[in-house]
């Protein structure tokens, strides 16, 4: 019998591939239904009312659960809410779970694992041949301390619901993530003005080129990756402009090193003097920000998109092999040393979409099997995961070292180490 930790996406994965594969489990869900954070009324989540995919569709739902032909190519968080519990219902995942159990620690017990939980004020412990954490990535806020005080209202965007926070105010936006930039186009139509700090350079990407979502257009022919780098980056350049057009700064780092920002929105409005791009803050002092630049303003409401960190608060970081700003696993999953502990869904790729989160879950349930079965393929890959942990599948880009990076991957190399294994996994054994 075994764990799982959350009915998000990548819970409902890891429970499909379990269910498939013949392997009994129990699945715990802090909130009362599936779909973590893309069930906006779920207060754990991070969505807002404006939210949508940035990647398209076809790119990201499951291969053997297709979104239905109605749906927007880039589909609305309420459209996934229906998608999650569809999925869930279709594949008769419900039965496993209980909702409105918060896991409050695993620990070892004695080559298992113990977890102890709570639901509606009683304590439950259980203990488990192997836990597998799917509780998500984009739980606990990143909030970098202001160089001073603020005396008007600071808010971190995993706060932010819908654009009425605007109303009236002058706006300070930090950040220049996908949300950031989501929420300085919110912003545009509700506040008196509205300024976005950006520290670094990002390329920003169109959801649509000649009418087809962009990131369906290409893939088919494999182009050595400098030339795919200078290739794209010259076409995006061509289509939407340098960031430094908008007043941004360009980035200085070659294109797929760090994760793009998929909005041409933002630039409409910083090109139209609707946003104005600040660079980072110098200072604080009650309502004035001052610049890196010297430039100041005054500003009623800061909102920090500043991101998240990685955060399993019911189990010993030690457990988990975490070093730096990530745990260091094999393939983002397999511990090196306990080979019943596993992170579903602590990754990041462009293009891998819930499919390529899915072909993870379907290996882990293919491991758990094979080594019911003492295969080979199992005892081969435990080798090799003692080895390898933390070793990234880069795909020889170079990431920026920053903590989203932490875990991220090239997806065709992910890819394929996971198929890799799944075909010596399925081999009947000599």
């Amino acid at each position: 019998m075994y764990a799982v930790i959350g009915a998000g996406p990548m819970g409902l994965a890891t429970a499909r591939n379990l269910s498939k594969h013949g392997l009994e489990f129990v699945g715990y869900e802090l909130h009362d239904d599936v779909g973590g954070l893309w069930d906006i009324d779920n207060p754990h989540s991070t969505v807002y009312d404006s939210a949508h995919l940035i990647s398209s569709k076809g790119m990201t739902e499951f291969r053997e659960f297709p979104m239905d032909g109605a749906v927007a190519t880039y589909p609305h968080h309420s459209e996934l809410k229906r998608y999650f519990r569809a999925y869930a219902d279709h594949f008769d995942l419900y039965r496993h779970y209980r909702f409105g159990c918060r896991v409050m620690s695993v620990t070892p017990a004695q080559g298992r694992w113990r977890v102890v939980s709570e639901r509606a004020g009683e304590r439950e412990e259980r203990v488990f041949d192997g836990v597998l954490i799917a509780s998500g990535t984009l739980h606990t806020p990143n909030r970098p301390a202001l160089p001073g005080s603020f005396d008007g209202e600071l808010l971190h965007a995993n706060g932010y619901r819908h654009a009425s926070l605007f109303d009236n105010k002058r706006v300070l936006i930090v950040g220049c993530g996908n949300s950031a930039c989501d929420m300085a186009v919110d912003a545009v139509h509700r506040a008196r003005r509205v300024d976005l700090s950006v520290r670094r350079g990002y390329y920003f990407l169109p959801k649509f080129i000649g009418g087809r979502p962009a990131d369906a257009i290409g893939g088919k022919l494999k182009l050595p990756r400098r030339l795919k780098q200078w290739l794209d980056a010259r076409l995006i350049r061509m289509i939407v402009g340098k960031p430094s057009d908008y007043g941004l700064p360009d980035p200085d780092y070659r294109m797929y090193e760090s994760h793009p920002v998929v909005n041409s929105l933002v630039l409409h409005h910083l090109g139209h003097g609707d946003i104005t791009a600040r660079p980072a803050i110098a200072s604080v002092a009650g309502d004035t920000v001052t610049f890196s630049d010297g430039g100041q303003a005054k500003y009623d409401l800061i909102l920090m998109a500043t991101g998240y960190q990685l955060d399993y608060p019911f189990i010993d970081r030690a457990l988990l092999n975490w070093q730096g700003d990530a745990p260091r696993l094999y393939l983002n999953v397999f511990h090196p040393r306990h080979d019943t502990l596993f992170m579903m869904g602590m990754i990041e790729a462009a293009g891998l979409g819930w499919e390529g989160r899915n072909e993870q879950a379907e290996l882990v349930a293919l491991y758990l099997k094979a080594r019911q079965q003492n295969h080979p393929a199992a005892r081969a890959l435990d080798e090799i995961k003692r080895v390898r942990a933390g070793v990234g599948l880069d795909g020889g880009y170079r990431y920026l070292d920053v903590p989203r990076m932490a875990y991220y991957v090239h997806k065709d190399s992910y890819r394929a180490a996971l198929a890799g294994h799944a075909r010596a996994l399925r081999r009947p054994p000599q």
